[in-house]
């Protein structure tokens, strides 16, 4: 018996060798490829004269200057700086050691440096503009990705989410219209939202149907559901039905004046704010409160959350039923935060870019929200670059994110696990 376990202990070693020697090397390989893409760039494909920043407005309290920075020499900096950090990173895997994580994000900001200045030559990028753009686009990716975590942290995978979105913006647009309240709009996109998420919980929780598919399922039924009740209600009636008011502003006093960040996190509307809570109240409650704590047993390890006494399908329902309606607000925000009046298929997807989010950030609430607001700045980067005239098709600035979320799903950007009883359903023995 041990000469069997000793053959096969010989056989996975070097396997195991070869995992552990890519794991290591990965992240310099990365590093490289993205440096001599810079070197390309910033100093073979170099753009003559001057690339300008605007951190201020008119209006601001607090102005500060504009920073101009010579697009050619500036590029040849960066693209140095890129091939030091590169080295550097090679170096740390030949003593067998991980990139740090100080390392990655130095690079990640020179190069985003550089090619903005490279982007930019001859224009001026309004940065307040950039990441009030950012958080915008990102607020109902933010709320999608907290009802995903939500979900897959307690064994079901939520596909659905592009479903809850569109349910929660058609649903707020109806009610809010009809009675002139954004509260009571609100309210009507958690419940949408909800109800979506029953549907899935049923299926999946109850009758042990794919959860994938019943999500795919719901998508395509809701975006069906959602475009024939626009054509047969809210179309011929949209001055009544479809007409909602939106939130408007509220900056905080003092916080809203500081330079750069006080415009972009503390001059906006409800929904924004109710995102800060809800982002901090997952994480919070997920990690350091009871329901937390059951919530991720039953995602990881149902059998032994049973045992003690933990009913497993209804902490997956309810819990599913809560990631939903946080979903909804997500969907609300498309009518009743940004675009105004529903339409067909408004969402365009994004549900499905807020489970990318999750898987990008592990499963993480906070994680989650970070690559939301990747995703977010990708896009309204490529906005941004194309009103400026910029030689860059936004077509590869769209296809960044999604780039990224390879690399991560990949492995590349740290490992990547989701919890161990996501996608299974619990049959109690």
């Amino acid at each position: 018996m041990s000469a069997v376990t000793d053959d096969i202990a010989t056989d996975a070693t070097p396997a195991l060798r070869r995992a552990i020697e890519w794991k290591t090397w990965k992240a310099p390989i990365i590093l490289g490829v993205f440096a001599v893409l810079g070197i390309v760039l910033f100093v073979l494909l170099p753009r003559e004269g001057a690339s300008t920043f605007r951190f201020s407005n008119t209006g601001d309290a607090i102005r500060l200057p504009n920073l101009t920075l010579p697009t050619h020499g500036t590029g040849i900096v960066v693209a140095v700086l890129l091939v030091l950090l590169a080295i550097g990173g090679f170096m740390l895997a030949r003593a067998s050691r991980a990139a740090k994580l100080w390392l990655m994000i130095a690079f990640a900001f020179a190069f985003m440096v550089g090619f903005l200045t490279w982007a930019a030559a001859g224009h001026t990028i309004p940065f307040t503009g950039l990441l009030l753009g950012t958080v915008s686009l990102s607020v109902p990716l933010i709320f999608g990705a907290l009802g995903g975590v939500i979900s897959e942290r307690g064994g079901v995978v939520n596909v659905a989410i592009e479903g809850q979105f569109l349910a929660g913006a058609f649903v707020s647009a109806l009610v809010a219209s009809a009675t002139n309240s954004l509260v009571l709009g609100l309210v009507a996109a958690l419940v949408a939202g909800m109800l979506v998420s029953f549907v899935l919980a049923a299926f999946s929780i109850t009758y042990f149907v794919d959860q994938v598919i019943v999500g795919v399922v719901l998508n395509v039924l809701v975006t069906g559901l959602t475009s024939f009740l626009y054509s047969e209600v809210l179309a011929p009636s949209a001055t009544v039905l479809n007409y909602p008011p939106r939130f408007p502003r509220l900056a905080i006093p003092g916080l809203s004046d500081i330079p750069i960040i006080g415009p972009v996190l503390f001059d906006q509307t409800v929904i924004v704010y109710l995102m800060y809570v809800a982002v901090a109240a997952v994480y919070f409650g997920l990690f350091h409160t009871r329901w937390g704590l059951r919530l991720r047993s039953v995602g990881e390890h149902p059998q032994a959350a049973d045992t003690v006494g933990i009913n497993v399908a209804a902490t997956r329902f309810w819990n599913v039923s809560l990631a939903g309606a946080i979903a909804g607000l997500g969907g609300a925000y498309f009518t009743l935060g940004s675009v105004g009046a529903f339409t067909k298929e408004m969402t365009a997807g994004q549900g499905f870019i807020a489970l990318a989010a999750v898987i990008f950030g592990r499963w993480d609430p906070i994680r989650a929200t970070l690559a939301a607001l990747l995703f977010g700045f990708a896009t309204n980067l490529q906005n941004v670059l194309g009103i400026i005239g910029s030689p860059v098709p936004s077509e590869f600035m769209l296809m960044l994110p999604y780039v990224v979320t390879i690399f991560a799903v990949a492995g590349l950007v740290g490992h990547s696990r989701a919890p161990a009883a996501d996608g299974k359903p619990y049959i109690k023995s």
